[in-house]
């Protein structure tokens, strides 16, 4: 898919790449990008637009891993403003935000437009569906000298508006995959309205391995996360009512590993850079056999197997777009409780544009925190601050060692991220 897509996208004016949830999608139209780029242009040439942060950031940390010598920068709502417009003081070649963000910044007039010729809308549906269509309509429709469209989803059948511009359009149609023999469907049935205690059970019987639990709604979320708290199950809630900070944080520590329990809305289905998810429980079913599929496909990636499971109360219907015939799964008599996670999360308020970097907090960490190799996990260094995955036996031990030390000279606030 990623050879034949980075190769359609260099040869077509414009482009249609399906393919199904982590399947590589992002690297496919970088790889196009890459060699799209000219190097003697100082201006913005290539814009991707994504229906959210999350995915804009994922992008943008690809970009930045692929090591391409082109300056890429990021905008979107909840980041400061002022930050980005110094950011486009020296235009990267690669432009990715979100349509009302960048429809922001076409109108404050912080970059020049003259230069983009490749635009890309990555899972356009998605941004269709949340009500971008004006937004992205603006900004297609004050770039002067597009060359080249890419239009990205996970999700057939798509009409394409008009606002895109595209006239004739290649699809490239990757959709009909193994995924769903890598996925096993199991239907857990609750005696009770109130499907929590289902829930927990069926925590339990999974044990202590990574795993996304989606309600449809936001207060739903709160609630459900709540009451796991309450049964004592660590977890945490993920939706778009929260700051973009903590959102950050939790998929952080969702993927360390310091958080094995995802309580969230639909807003975790796709575009996130979440590897190696176990189990899938729809607490809630969606009302479209896309969403069920955007969500199933969190696990049983690349080759990978996971289990999705339907939570559903015994009078609830079955949603139209599941015919099959489920055995319900027996659940044990007597469980007990998931193991709590191995690791814990280290918060530095310093980052890149501090200068550090994570050979820095490796070394402070073992030379003045004591800590061996196996007591460190995932390491993230962001713009203004950096995450830590620590063994939680030796964070306690660590806090107070490091209390009142310094960081290449600067003290740093260092604490146990919530």
């Amino acid at each position: 898919m990623q050879e034949k897509g980075s190769q359609a996208i260099l040869d077509k004016v414009d482009t249609l790449l399906l393919s199904p949830t982590g399947s590589g999608k992002t690297l496919a139209f970088l790889l196009a990008v890459e060699a799209l780029l000219d190097k003697d242009v100082s201006l913005v040439q290539c814009l991707i637009l994504t229906p959210s942060r999350e995915l804009a950031i994922q992008i943008e940390q690809v970009w930045k891993t692929m090591q391409t010598g082109f300056k890429v920068s990021c905008c979107y709502g909840g980041h400061d403003m002022q930050t980005e417009i110094q950011n486009l003081v020296e235009p990267p070649a690669l432009l990715i935000g979100t349509p009302g963000r960048i429809a922001d910044h076409f109108k404050r007039e912080t970059l020049s437009l003259d230069k983009i010729n490749f635009l890309i809308l990555d899972e356009f549906d998605k941004s269709l569906a949340l009500g971008f269509e004006d937004e992205m309509g603006y900004v297609i429709g004050e770039i002067p000298n597009l060359s080249k469209r890419i239009l990205v989803s996970a999700t057939a059948s798509i009409a394409i508006p008009e606002f895109t511009g595209v006239k004739d359009l290649f699809v490239l149609d990757f959709m009909h995959s193994d995924a769903e023999e890598q996925l096993n469907l199991q239907l857990v049935v609750s005696p009770s309205k109130d499907k929590v205690e289902r829930l927990y059970q069926l925590l339990c019987y999974i044990g202590n391995e990574s795993t996304i639990i989606f309600c449809n709604h936001r207060d739903a979320v709160e609630r459900t996360s709540q009451l796991l708290h309450d049964k004592g199950i660590a977890n945490a809630a993920f939706h778009g009512g929260m700051e973009q900070m903590q959102r950050e944080q939790t998929l952080i520590q969702f993927r360390n590993g310091s958080v094995q329990f995802l309580v969230a809305t639909d807003l975790a289905a796709r575009g996130l850079d979440i590897p190696e998810i176990k189990h899938v429980i729809h607490y809630h079913l969606p009302s479209t056999q896309a969403e069920f599929t955007h969500r199933n496909g969190r696990t049983a990636r690349m080759h990978a197997t996971g289990t999705a499971y339907l939570l559903m109360h015994q009078e609830e219907p079955m949603p139209y777009y599941l015919r099959e015939t489920f055995v319900p799964l027996e659940l044990p008599a007597k469980l007990k409780p998931p193991k709590p996670a191995v690791f814990a999360t280290i918060y530095i308020n310093g980052g890149k544009k501090d200068k550090l970097n994570k050979v820095d907090i490796v070394g402070f960490f073992f030379q003045q925190g004591k800590l061996e190799k196996e007591d460190l996990g995932l390491i993230v260094v962001k713009d203004f601050n950096s995450f830590v995955a620590v063994k939680k036996t030796k964070v306690s031990s660590f806090l107070k060692m490091v209390e009142n030390l310094k960081i290449k000279g600067t003290k740093y606030k260092i604490v146990l991220a919530k």
